[in-house]
This record gives C-alpha cells, structure tokens and sequence, in this order.
C-alpha cells in the first residue's frame, strides 16, 4: 500500500466516523444533550485558558517594546 492510498484511506475512515457520530447526535435525544454538555465543559475549559495565554504574551511583548 502506498502512503497516497493508505492517507486516502484514513481520510474515508475519519469522514465516516464522523458522519455516524452527527447522526447518533442528531437522531437520539440523549446523545445529543450528552454532546452539548461536553461541548460547555470543553469550551468552558479551552476558551479561557486560551484567552489567558494570549493575554500574558500580549503584556509581555508590549513590555519589551
């Protein structure tokens, strides 16, 4: 198998993956509620943090200015 065939083949698999796990989410009532709380939880974690991050490389880079 070829590296252009075998990542051709990852991609299918992860696209079809992926569009199972969007209609469980849209189909069945509890596995959507399930997805939306971890989304919160997720966002709730990353954005912050990320805000965090951002904030204090912007004060240090205007102090070094």
């Amino acid at each position: 198998m070829t590296s252009t065939t075998a990542r051709t083949l990852a991609n299918v698999v992860l696209v079809s993956a992926g569009v199972a796990a969007a209609y469980l989410v849209i189909t069945k009532p509890p596995v959507r509620r399930m997805a939306r709380l971890a989304l919160r939880a997720w966002l709730g974690a990353t954005v912050p943090a990320y805000l965090l991050v951002e904030a204090r490389r912007a004060w240090e880079s205007s102090r070094a200015a």
